[in-house]
């Protein structure tokens, strides 16, 4: 689809309620996962009232569907997935909703496309968010600041489908770092975004830093997110080499802290993982090449690791395909198989690892693609679910919200036909989504 053709699409869309929650939406399930435990539990009833679930009871082993949704009330909506299994809602920790994967291949589209132009693209990346299963994402920044904050707040009121976001609104980074969109030699007269809006976290020094921190706070950001080393798709980054100082980290962690907010720091090398976990970022993204010593930190300070394990597959073959720079197809190969290995050993000792996929990296909506990787690199099933719920949850601070379903969270479900602790792949399946009691996808 053409620019202009996915403009129009997206004002129409935004023209037409997307979906409507019922007062009352009662939900059988014909297994049940609740994102808690290890059980899986048969024919249980959810009820979701006001967009939360208030009672979770077992059905009984008598009588059709068709009987026990007619015992209820008229105004109540009833979704029968008794030939499904349901499960919470899931989380993806590490998204970024405003940018597209062939935006990779030449980042002077960033300034040549107009902010509208990049929100109606972003509009279609939350769609597919949420439809693929994904009812709550962290989006951890894109190179247009605040985009991402817009695009929240557009989904809170109702106008377009998307999943719940806490949003970092810009990279904090330093001057040609690795989330810096400086472009030496770019032609400012054909930039239709201004440079500010490119460069809004770009900071040196850690009173600097505390200031730019404060700003994004002021501005409505959920969480914090600094570029600590190099990165992979960034030109001229080092991703073992750090770029921010223990003291320019520890200035953001305080600014975050103090508003009751959570850090995020990529860090790629390990030198950089470790700083970041003692300066008191709360997740690591990536964590590529993590050591032991790290990885026995994050452990003891219950830092969670959100290894973004998939899309090294995507980078190696769609993004040279693609023509991704030679510089960022060399350092995918040189992150993906060691960071693997890192998340099977982070695996074994216990270390908290949280669902993140990178998503903008690689199409929005192929998130589930991810937990084979998971799998194959050790964990079981049932953890890699819990990873992208209750793990997911805990660790951006949502544990009351979302990540599970019990009563005092949100209604957000997905469901799924057959087993998926047999078959992790068919979490890339969803039939169903429902998000806050509303019916968002059904067969």
């Amino acid at each position: 689809m053409n620019r202009k053709a996915l403009l129009i699409a997206t004002t129409l869309a935004l023209a037409t309620p997307w979906a409507q929650a019922a007062d009352v939406l009662v939900v059988d399930c014909g297994k049940f996962i609740d994102g808690l435990t290890d059980t899986v539990r048969e024919r249980q009833r959810l009820r979701i009232e006001d967009g939360r679930i208030v009672a979770i009871e077992a059905l009984t082993e008598t009588g059709s569907a068709g009987a026990a949704a007619q015992a209820l009330p008229p105004s109540t909506r009833h979704l029968d997935l008794l030939g499904l299994t349901c499960l919470p809602g899931l989380l993806d920790l590490h998204t970024h909703l405003t940018d597209l994967p062939e935006n990779t291949a030449d980042f002077r589209i960033y300034p040549r496309r107009s902010p509208e132009e990049h929100m109606a693209f972003a509009h279609r990346n939350a769609a597919a968010t949420l439809t693929a299963g994904f009812t709550t994402v962290r989006d951890v920044g894109g190179y247009v600041g605040g985009l991402d904050r817009e695009l929240r707040d557009e989904i809170d009121a109702g106008r377009i489908p998307g999943p719940r976001m806490q949003v970092a609104i810009a990279y904090l980074t330093i001057p040609g770092g690795g989330g810096d969109m400086l472009l030496p030699g770019f032609p400012r007269a054909e930039a239709r975004t201004p440079l500010a809006r490119l460069r809004m976290g770009v900071a040196r020094g850690p009173e600097e830093f505390a200031a730019k921190a404060r700003a994004l706070l002021d501005a409505g950001a959920d969480v914090l997110k600094i570029i600590a080393s190099g990165a992979v798709l960034s030109p001229g980054g080092v991703p073992g080499s750090p770029e921010m100082t223990p003291e320019e980290i520890a200035a953001v962690a305080r600014e975050a802290h103090a508003r009751g907010k959570r850090l995020a720091a990529h860090a790629h090398g390990a030198r950089s993982v470790k700083e970041a976990i003692l300066a008191g970022a709360d997740t690591i993204e990536h964590a590529s090449i993590i050591d032991e010593e790290g990885l026995q930190l994050a452990r003891t300070h219950d830092v969670a690791l959100v290894m973004d394990v998939y899309n090294g597959d995507y980078i190696d073959t769609e993004g040279r395909r693609q023509g991704w720079p030679a510089e960022f197809l060399q350092k995918n190969i040189d992150t993906t198989e060691v960071q693997r290995q890192a998340f099977t050993r982070g695996v074994q000792l216990g270390v908290p690892i949280a669902f993140g996929t990178d998503a903008g990296v690689f199409p929005h909506g192929l998130n589930a693609r991810q937990f084979r990787i998971m799998v194959e690199r050790g964990m079981t099933p049932m953890q890699a679910i819990r990873a992208a719920t209750s793990v997911a949850a805990r660790h951006i601070g949502w544990d009351d919200k979302v990540g599970a379903l019990a009563p005092g969270r949100f209604g957000d479900l997905i469901a799924v036909r057959g087993d998926p602790l047999a078959d992790i792949t068919l979490l890339e399946k969803v039939e169903v989504v429902v998000k806050g009691g509303a019916v968002v996808k059904s067969p």
